[in-house]
């Protein structure tokens, strides 16, 4: 079996957004619930530089990666147990692409291409910092 691979996890949300707000507790106990990732709250409008050209149009989207590599990159619903299980299923889908170098791609998740590299920045971005 194959070791538990640590993940980005990063909510890009707003200030104004009332559900963002909302999630905000939300995210802090999907945190203590899964620890050993790296989690990040990104503002949007606050750190647009490093969301780059992502079009966020539903809010939350998490954005989910392992070593630069996008995961999940999309809406979720402000549930704890949503969130969590979505944390589970990529983190073994992490663990399998590395195992075989096949990460997802852009077709396979129905975003657009343009999109997926735009997520794909960010991720990498993620990866080289330490925080």
């Amino acid at each position: 079996m194959s070791t538990a691979v640590q993940l980005d996890i990063a909510c890009l949300c707003a200030d104004w957004c009332g559900t963002c707000r909302e999630y905000t507790d939300t995210f802090a106990a999907l945190q203590q619930a899964l620890p050993g990732h790296r989690y990040r709250w990104i503002d949007i409008e606050d750190e647009a530089d490093l969301v780059g050209d992502v079009d966020v149009e539903t809010f939350p989207t998490l954005l989910v990666a392992a070593q630069g590599h996008v995961l999940f990159a999309g809406p979720v619903l402000p549930r704890l147990t949503d969130a969590q299980r979505l944390i589970e299923v990529q983190q073994a889908r992490a663990a399998e692409a590395l195992g075989s170098g096949q990460w997802p791609s852009a077709a396979a998740q129905g975003v657009p291409a343009d999109q997926w590299a735009a997520f794909s920045a960010v991720a990498s971005s993620l990866a080289r910092n330490d925080d």
